[in-house]
C-alpha cells in the first residue's frame, strides 16, 4: 500500500487533507506540531480527529524562541481583528513555518519510504502568508527530489496540496463529502472554550460555511 505523511493541525483545512489522503488509499501517518503557540486547542483537536480516523499521530514539540516575532506565539502581542481582504502579511505569520514543517514531513517520508507528503496550504481564502503560494510548493517539490535518499534510488516523493486552489466554501463541501468530523476541528487563532469569531481564521472559516450553505458544527458544541 502506498504511504503518505500528512501535516496535521486539527483545523478545517488539514483535516480535509487527511480525509482526502485516506480516500486516495494512502496509508497515512500524521504529524502535529507544538511550537510555542499561545494555546494547544489545535493539538488537542488533531489528537481527537486522528483517533476517530484511526490514523497514527506523531506529536512533536519544537523550541524555537525566535518564533515569538509572531502574535500566534507571543501572548504579549495582540491577535489582530480578522479581515477577508488582505493587503499585507499579518502579525500572525510564523517565520518559515510551512517550510519547517514540510522539511520534517519530508524527513519522515524519506525514512519510512512514503511516496507523498500531504499539506493543507490555501492560496484563495487565506491570511496572505507567503508560504501558501503555489509557486513555493512547485520549487520545494523539485528540491525534495534532488536532496533526499528515496528519489535518488528511483522512488520520488510528491508534495501534495489538494486544497491550494479551493475556496473555503469548496473546502467545506469537500470535507462534508469525505465525512470529516468537523465538529472537532479547531481553526481559531485564540484559545478558549469557543472560537473567538474575530480573527482571520474564524472569519475565513465562517465565510466558507456561509457560502457553502451549511452550519458550522464546531459552533454547536
Amino acid at each position: 500500500m502506498k504511504k503518505a505523511v500528512v501535516l496535521f493541525s486539527g483545523g478545517l483545512d488539514s483535516s480535509t487533507c487527511l480525509a482526502w489522503a485516506i480516500s486516495k488509499e494512502y496509508k497515512c501517518t500524521a504529524i502535529s506540531f507544538f511550537y510555542g503557540q499561545r494555546h494547544d486547542r489545535e493539538n488537542k483537536a488533531a489528537k481527537k480527529i486522528a483517533s476517530i480516523l484511526n490514523v497514527p499521530l506523531i506529536e512533536l514539540n519544537l523550541s524555537l524562541p525566535w518564533l515569538k516575532t509572531s502574535s500566534l506565539v507571543d501572548k504579549n502581542k495582540k491577535i489582530p481583528k480578522g479581515s477577508i481582504k488582505k493587503t499585507d502579511i499579518p502579525s500572525t505569520y510564523v517565520p518559515g513555518r510551512n517550510l519547517m514543517f514540510a522539511s520534517i514531513g519530508i524527513s519522515l517520508a524519506d525514512a519510512i519510504g512514503a511516496e507523498a507528503v500531504v499539506m493543507g496550504p490555501n492560496a484563495i481564502d487565506y491570511s496572505g502568508y507567503p508560504d501558501c503560494r503555489p509557486d513555493f510548493y512547485k520549487v520545494l517539490n523539485k528540491a525534495v527530489n534532488l536532496g533526499t535518499k528515496n528519489p535518488t534510488l528511483g522512488k520520488k516523493i510528491k508534495i501534495l496540496t489538494p486544497i491550494i486552489h479551493k475556496s473555503k466554501a469548496q473546502i467545506v463541501r469537500l470535507a462534508l463529502k469525505l465525512q470529516v468530523p468537523l465538529k472537532y476541528t479547531w481553526s481559531c487563532y485564540s484559545g478558549g472554550e469557543k472560537p473567538c469569531g474575530y480573527c482571520d481564521s474564524c472569519k475565513l472559516r465562517a465565510k466558507g460555511f456561509e457560502e457553502a450553505g451549511v452550519k458550522d458544527p464546531a459552533l454547536e458544541l
